[in-house]
């Protein structure tokens, strides 16, 4: 299936020169994103089992346009027009060093994304997912704190609830960008081992210069949050791996369409909450008369 663009500035862009068609076809691991640079820092997972694999293909896809991003330093007089095709040109850096058969992108703005009533989008995210038939999607968790993230991990459950059963994924991963998830109980968390390829994961981040040096650190957050990770999973055990990503289960949200999606992700607060509460307990004396 041929993926037909709508946006005048879409684009796809396969690193390895294949046919687009085929390109696509090819993918097994599928990453959607809000911004250029979440797919580096959310789907490291993906990327590393596809990196240089004959059977696995990774690709990526980023739903915004990049535009309003913080800016300073060399970049800080860069208008938002010229900071749009900076950001894609990056993205695409990054698609040839990590090996991906290919990155989307769909350049919508940012309030179509957040947009409740936006079906648009919805239905731009259904033909990609036709067009690659991924068996793992990348996405944003539902306890991020950047809306433009939760609106895309919304519509990537909206889209994928539409599809035949046979066209959904097997593994949906709501991952961590704005908001890490090692509050979640240790035996709701979707753990990944990062350990591998350390210079590729740097320089994955590291290529978006236009972030990097223009403000925000996101090579070295997102490096530590992978080895605080490791060393923070398991109070009385010695580290399995140097570093560590973790995700939240969205394929229940997929399979159910009756589910609520807010209460969803609230019972993984609440479990929390539940958990601190006795832990407290546990320790205090005794209040009672």
């Amino acid at each position: 299936m041929m993926l037909d663009l709508r946006n005048p500035n879409a684009e796809i862009f396969v690193p390895d020169g294949t046919p687009v068609e085929k390109a696509l076809k090819r993918t097994t691991h599928l990453a959607i994103s809000a911004h250029q640079d979440d797919i580096e820092i959310m789907a490291v997972d993906g990327i590393l089992k596809c990196y240089q694999k004959p059977d696995a293909w990774f690709a990526g896809a980023v739903v915004t346009n990049g535009s309003g991003s913080p800016r300073a330093g060399l970049y800080a007089e860069t208008t938002d027009e010229e900071m749009q095709k900076i950001r894609v040109l990056e993205q695409k850096r990054a698609a040839f060093l990590g090996d991906y058969g290919a990155q989307v992108f769909l350049g919508y703005p940012s309030l179509d994304v957040k947009d409740p009533e936006n079906r648009t989008v919805i239905e731009e995210i259904k033909a990609l997912v036709a067009a690659t038939s991924p068996e793992i999607i990348y996405t944003h968790n539902l306890a991020d704190k950047h809306a433009t993230h939760v609106g895309v991990v919304v519509k990537v459950i909206q889209a994928l609830r539409e599809m035949a059963f046979e066209q959904r994924p097997r593994q949906v991963y709501g991952c961590e960008v704005w908001r890490d998830l090692g509050w979640m109980m240790d035996d709701e968390k979707v753990v990944f081992d990062a350990t591998a390829h350390e210079n590729l994961q740097m320089a994955l981040v590291g290529v978006f210069d236009s972030q990097v040096s223009g403000g925000k650190r996101y090579d070295l957050a997102a490096m530590g949050r992978r080895v605080a990770n490791a060393t923070f999973f398991a109070s009385h055990d010695t580290d399995e791996a140097d570093r560590l990503s973790f995700a939240m289960n969205l394929m229940p949200l997929v399979e159910d369409e009756n589910l609520s999606i807010q209460d969803y992700v609230l019972g993984f607060i609440h479990r929390f909450a539940a958990d601190v509460s006795r832990m407290i307990a546990n320790v205090s004396p005794n209040q009672g008369n």
